[in-house]
């Protein structure tokens, strides 16, 4: 009759599925598996997963920027003779008179056009009679 012995070592635990799941991990990294098997599919599957909810989960505050179409409030337009004319926001211009509003014009247009001379403008009012801009005939 043999007796067992007794060891003190500590029975070898395998390391082969820990190694196994890091293959697996890198191979997923390093995008090493052919197109058609299963981990391949999953790994695209996780892509569109990640590329069409991620709008819904992260917030990349990617809103478009409101764009006032004319910053300046000049809009120009040739005028078929050899001029232009310059429409202009009525909060660009000041004054009551002649004079003034032409020299408001001026300051607004010249910036833009250079040295000009306006041959005529007049007031674009909407339907309540209210001034909503100018438009001028100008010349250089």
């Amino acid at each position: 009759m043999r007796l067992a012995e007794l060891s003190t070592a500590a029975p070898a635990v395998s390391a082969r599925p820990m190694n196994s799941i890091w293959r697996t991990i890198r191979n997923y990294i390093l995008w090493s598996y052919e197109r058609g098997s299963l981990h391949y599919d999953i790994m695209v599957t996780l892509i569109l997963i990640f590329v069409i909810g991620s709008p819904w989960v992260i917030n990349f505050k990617d809103k478009p920027i409101d764009k006032n179409p004319h910053a300046t409030g000049v809009v120009i337009t040739p005028d078929g003779a050899g001029g232009f004319v310059y429409q202009i926001a009525a909060a660009a211009v000041d004054g009551s008179s002649d004079t003034t509003i032409r020299q408001s014009l001026l300051r607004v247009i010249e910036p833009i056009a250079g040295e000009v001379s306006i041959s005529k403008y007049e007031a674009v009012k909407d339907r309540a009679g209210r001034i909503q801009g100018y438009k001028a005939w100008v010349q250089r």
